[in-house]
């Protein structure tokens, strides 16, 4: 089982990000942090032998194939320093963090439309209570 996993880290509006791509099994996965202001490396490094674990990643997308074939020494190169000059991430990254975001802003739907269901029970119940207090003595 091969296991290829890139951290990138990049200036987005007012803070740094770093996302994780993960590559294992067909599998595609990613992650994203966001750091505030500039990590340090020292930081970074921490923080991936410390939180690597803790990590939420993405819903998994099926890659189609893997690329196992050799690849010829120059385009290599040039492959290199294209993703070292890369200010950001790839589509698919994107789309990994679009499809997490879909799903969490699901489940918070749920829990908050749970939560003020309860809330309405709770009101109900005291307003039912006062009415019966008020009419207790009659």
């Amino acid at each position: 089982m091969e296991v290829s996993i890139k951290f990138t880290v990049f200036f987005e509006g007012m803070f740094w990000v770093g996302v994780f791509e993960r590559i294992s099994e067909k599998k595609y996965e990613v992650s994203k942090v966001v750091f505030g202001s500039e990590p340090k490396d020292y930081e970074l490094y921490d923080f991936v032998l410390k939180e690597f674990c803790n990590l939420r990643f993405s819903n998994s997308l099926s890659i189609n194939e893997f690329k196992n074939k050799k690849i010829n020494p120059k385009k290599l190169q040039k492959q290199i320093k294209k993703q070292t000059e890369n200010n950001g991430i790839g589509t698919k990254a994107q789309l990994a963090m679009k499809l997490q975001q879909e799903t969490n802003k699901v489940e918070r739907k749920k829990i908050s439309r749970e939560e003020n269901e309860q809330e309405k029970e709770r009101q109900f119940a005291i307003h039912e209570r006062k009415k019966k207090e008020k009419h207790r003595g009659h």
